[in-house]
């Protein structure tokens, strides 16, 4: 019986070990082929001549300018979106491509892959066909951001826009989507994975590891911050205050319909412009719902996002109330009235389906490592030819849109296909 059994063990660390070589020599492969397809990776000299000047970047759409709503303002079009994770940014994302491409804008796209190279921190020299002293409209893929290097390719007069989460949600939701790519957390065990990091995060956490900051402040990490700090650290009130001064707006992804129209009025963009179908969200089943001690240590471990969060959500605040109240809650209801009325006309069933039950891949979300928990949507069979193509932008991916845009892909949709065909 002791042969029997060991020739079991055997058996299945054989197994283990066909699975496991060939996942880990795929990630380092893809991580080659990220890093050697940015040969170009060169901080470009700080001179005048590279910097977008303001004449240049002024609008040639004139008629942008003229469908002004108000008499007060013209609506923006050059705007930085500091696109953050699991913060409902894609949805955010996808409200900047359909305004920037029925007024066709320029976007400074990335090249290869939907994000800047991330997480190297944003360089001009990521953008595809960057050249030094051109100008674009709109910035919002995903970056480490670099306030220098992004300014060097906007107008002095652009918008900065960002949106935050509440950290431990935001917590949550990263390690659900993104665990798999970190390998110090492949060694917990059990069935609830996110409980066991919480109860001992340095067991599976080293700042250096590769992919960890996934796992800790993350938001200080997009910001191209140092995600180890401590909360306690002066340090991180010194970096909370530097974006304050960097950004015009940040948004709060629990008051996401507050926010939009937020946008709305600093952009001076009309109620059209913003409406939005919600994109990328995690079926119910997938989200771990935290104790009240799982969250509190939960928060203490993301300390300086949430001393972020609490800064930003004290301005956005205040926002709301220099805006009135009873001018928010009107615009509010316009917002929902209006949104409802296009998943009346646009959307199959009313609502979200999982991806199994998605009938056109041209509305397939990107799904996590291993599994299929992010929702999409179908559109209507009898959809109004009217607004056959305003259902069909505001329903698709972000990863499906670049293409639209003439973003090529072929990076991410290689890592798309090696992933999917392991799992």
């Amino acid at each position: 019986s002791v042969h029997i059994m060991s020739g079991i063990k055997a058996t299945k660390c054989k197994a283990l070990l066909r699975v496991l070589i060939p996942w880990v020599l795929l990630t380092n492969v893809m991580v080659a082929l990220y890093c050697l397809r940015s040969p170009n990776q060169v901080k470009l000299s700080d001179s005048q001549k590279d910097t977008c000047p303001l004449g240049v970047a002024k609008l040639q759409n004139k008629s942008l300018i003229k469908q002004t709503h108000s008499e007060e303002c013209s609506p923006k079009v050059n705007v930085m979106f500091m696109k953050t994770h699991k913060t409902a940014s894609s949805t955010i994302l996808n409200i900047l491509f359909r305004f920037g491409e029925k007024h066709k804008l320029r976007f400074a796209f990335p090249d290869g892959r939907n994000d800047f190279f991330y997480p190297s921190p944003f360089l001009c020299s990521q953008v595809k066909d960057y050249k030094p002293g051109e100008c674009f409209n709109i910035v919002c893929n995903h970056m480490r951001f670099d306030h220098q290097e992004v300014s060097k390719l906007l107008p002095p007069d652009s918008v900065y826009v960002t949106i935050l989460r509440d950290p431990v949600d935001l917590f949550e939701s990263s390690f659900h989507y993104y665990h798999k790519a970190v390998p110090l957390t492949w060694r917990i065990r059990g069935e609830n994975k996110l409980t066991e990091f919480l109860n001992n995060p340095w067991a599976f956490y080293s700042p250096e590891a590769f992919n960890s900051f996934y796992l800790k402040n993350l938001l200080f990490f997009d910001f191209g911050l140092d995600n180890n700090l401590e909360a306690d650290d002066p340090r991180v009130m010194t970096e909370i205050k530097n974006l304050s001064r960097r950004f015009h707006l940040v948004l709060i992804a629990e008051y996401f319909e507050e926010s939009l129209i937020l946008l709305k009025d600093l952009l001076c963009w009309t109620m059209e412009d913003i409406l939005y179908f919600k994109l990328n969200a995690r079926k119910s089943s997938s989200v771990s719902h935290l104790d009240a001690e799982m969250r509190a240590k939960a928060l203490q471990w993301n300390g300086a996002d949430w001393k972020l969060y609490q800064y930003f959500n004290g301005t956005f605040w205040a926002r709301v109330k220099a805006y009135g109240r009873e001018r928010m809650k009107q615009e509010v209801e316009e917002l929902r009235r209006r949104n409802a009325e296009m998943k009346d006309i646009c959307i199959e069933g009313g609502g979200a389906v999982e991806a199994q039950k998605i009938q056109n891949r041209r509305f397939l979300p990107w799904q996590p490592v291993g599994e299929s928990s992010i929702l999409g949507y179908n559109i209507k069979k009898d959809v109004d030819p009217r607004f056959r193509t305003v259902c069909e932008k505001m329903l698709t991916p972000e990863i499906q849109y670049l293409s639209e845009l003439g973003v090529s892909l072929w990076l991410t949709r290689l890592w798309g296909w090696l992933k999917d065909a392991i799992y």
